[in-house]
């Protein structure tokens, strides 16, 4: 065997070995002239439990009342992590990814404004909501009081017919008649792409509102400093209120989120039980538990607890569980009756909402707080398998995909 040989041979060894984890089957994006809409497109197909395939679909005729959307980039949201992994909602095969957004490059003649009467156009950079074909009586204005329990979300939904474009991991998304888009061109790209997550707390925190107890001069206590714990304390930040407590079990978060607005930190490895737990707490607030606490974790023992940290007459958020997380044991009678706890559950968000996490990125950046480095990671929609398997093992903070 000759030198050139043995060269060879490496190379395909190495090319092998650069590829390992990348989708498989991973056509390179179709070419089009500058400009032009491409005849096919290729959407990430998780195909079984923990393995995207990378397909190409031809993109379907656009109708009278549909958007297409050239994708930018798309947050990997830890609901996009469980189905990866065990697939709880029975979707496969599917193409994830709700947390998206991207360039209009193609509208149906009926197209003209988005879900808050603002103009729309070519070009203009979008995100979705949800999707209410089913009832298309629902507005904005009459969603106050309604998440999107019901609702279908673009990501989490199969394929229809033969439209494969029905999530935001991919090149191009098909927005249909019936669903909710937000024209966002005033915002930059990883502003827009932390749209979805920030959501989620803007909603928590008006649900907290609504027990009357959570005020400017509360003092609050955030459990788990994962993406939704630290965009907990950037809203609570932005509405004014300064004594926040965080807890959760690693450094580098905790040391995050004094810089996303909270006063003091709790490292709960330090404590055994759950009444040293909420002690710790206690002396963290200069002798006082918190008048109001938001549980962020999907952890049952943390929502257990949550209930030593709150004083006499507070209150709770729960927006942990996102999926079923299992039962949590509390008693009754010590930890909500005696104490007279009013606890509130928070599960997404209303329409509402989603329009007023635009301002909120706004005047959090302007405050000064560092939204935009919760995205700690970005990958190649050819490396969707990777940017899952980041987001399991906890690495950073917000894992994204941002096209080419």
């Amino acid at each position: 065997m000759d030198n050139s040989n043995i060269e060879a041979i490496v190379r395909q060894v190495l090319a092998g070995m650069s590829t390992a984890n990348k989708a498989s089957a991973a056509p390179a994006a179709p070419k089009a002239a500058a400009g032009a809409i491409p005849e096919t497109a290729r959407v990430a197909m998780l195909v079984e439990k923990e393995r995207f395939e990378l397909k190409e679909y031809k993109i379907p005729e656009i109708g009278d009342d549909d958007i297409l959307v050239k994708v930018e980039g798309c947050g990997v949201c830890g609901t996009d992590a469980h189905e990866f992994k065990n697939d709880p909602f029975g979707l496969i095969p599917v193409v994830l990814g709700h947390e998206g957004t991207g360039e209009i490059v193609k509208m149906g003649k009926n197209v003209a404004k988005d879900s808050a009467g603002k103009p729309l156009a070519i070009g203009d950079k979008v995100v979705t909501c949800m999707i209410f074909a089913d009832d298309p009586e629902i507005t904005m204005y009459d969603l106050n009081k309604q998440n999107v329990g019901k609702a279908d979300v673009y990501g989490l939904i199969k394929p229809i017919g033969d439209d494969y474009f029905t999530g935001w991991f991919a090149d191009y998304i098909v927005i249909k008649k019936g669903s909710t888009v937000f024209n966002v061109s005033d915002l930059d790209l990883d502003s827009r792409v932390l749209i979805e997550p920030c959501a989620v707390l803007v909603h928590a925190v008006e649900r907290a509102k609504t027990t009357g107890i959570l005020r400017f001069n509360s003092r609050v206590v955030v459990q788990g400093c994962g993406p939704i714990g630290l965009i907990c304390i950037a809203v609570l930040r932005t509405m004014g209120i300064e004594n926040i407590v965080a807890v959760d079990g690693n450094e580098q978060r905790l040391a995050f989120a004094k810089r996303m607005g909270a006063d003091k930190s709790v490292d709960f490895r330090n404590y055994k039980g759950a009444e040293a737990l909420g002690k710790a707490v206690y002396d963290t607030f200069g002798g006082h538990y918190a008048d109001f606490a938001f549980q962020c974790t999907g952890n049952p023992v943390a929502h257990a607890n949550i209930y030593k940290m709150i004083r006499n007459g507070g209150g709770l958020c729960e927006l942990g569980f996102f999926i079923n997380g299992g039962d949590a044991t509390i008693n009754p009678h010590f930890d909500l009756c005696a104490k007279e706890i009013t606890l509130v559950g928070s599960w997404v968000y209303t329409l509402r909402d989603y329009a007023t996490t635009f301002d909120f990125l706004k005047r959090a950046q302007a405050i000064g707080l560092p939204i935009k480095e919760l995205i700690t990671h970005r990958f190649p929609l050819e490396e969707i398998n990777e940017a899952l398997k980041t987001n399991l093992s906890m690495k950073g903070l917000k894992i994204a995909v941002i096209n080419k």
